[in-house]
């Protein structure tokens, strides 16, 4: 009766065990590092083995990962009026429209753009628009997402992207990354 008791008990703590570990792992954080601001302002996650690297008056953030160079991770900030919002810059179409005409493939470059898709969402008081939009390059296609949201005086513009060919395996652990940003104080 002792031993049932004991193999019974030990089932029960490998289940809780094996269930635990298996919640952890298919979670929406599943692959993902977090990161906070110096001044705990926002966050948000990136893909583990991803490194950060500093560019001299570039944006305030780029992590990038060290085995597909091509896949990068950026975040600039932009200093705005204390009042405006998002929707007074446009709607997500127009703001993709803007980003894609005066930063990424500004007219007479060697670049191409073309917006794939736009949405909106509201998260603790805030209008996010995520924007999808493929970048002909001379040499390479680049897909990636951004999401672009507007706080205190700040536009905020945080992009994933990755070459046309890596894509498929990467989207959905982007869109989990372009959501993931977000406001703490």
């Amino acid at each position: 009766m002792r031993n049932l008791m004991k193999s019974s008990l030990r089932f029960v703590v490998l289940l809780v065990i094996a269930l635990f570990i298996g919640a952890c792992s298919s979670g929406v954080t599943a692959g993902l590092e977090a990161f906070q601001s110096n001044d705990g302002r926002y966050g948000f996650f990136y893909p583990t083995g991803w490194t950060r690297i500093n560019i001299q008056d570039g944006p305030e953030v780029v992590f990038h990962d060290l085995i597909n160079s091509d896949e990068t991770l950026s975040l600039v900030v932009s200093d705005l009026s204390n009042d405006i919002e998002l929707k007074n810059i446009g709607s997500p179409e127009e703001v993709g429209e803007k980003m894609i005409n005066d930063l990424l493939a500004p007219s007479g470059g060697d670049r191409q753009a073309e917006l794939i898709d736009t949405s909106s969402r509201e998260v603790d008081g805030h209008i996010f628009y995520d924007i999808e939009y493929l970048i002909h390059l001379p040499e390479k296609d680049r897909h990636e997402l951004a999401t672009v949201v507007v706080d205190r005086g700040s536009l905020f513009s945080f992009a994933a992207g990755t070459n046309e060919i890596r894509w498929n395996k990467v989207e959905n652990i982007f869109k989990r990354v372009i959501s993931s940003f977000s406001f703490f104080i």
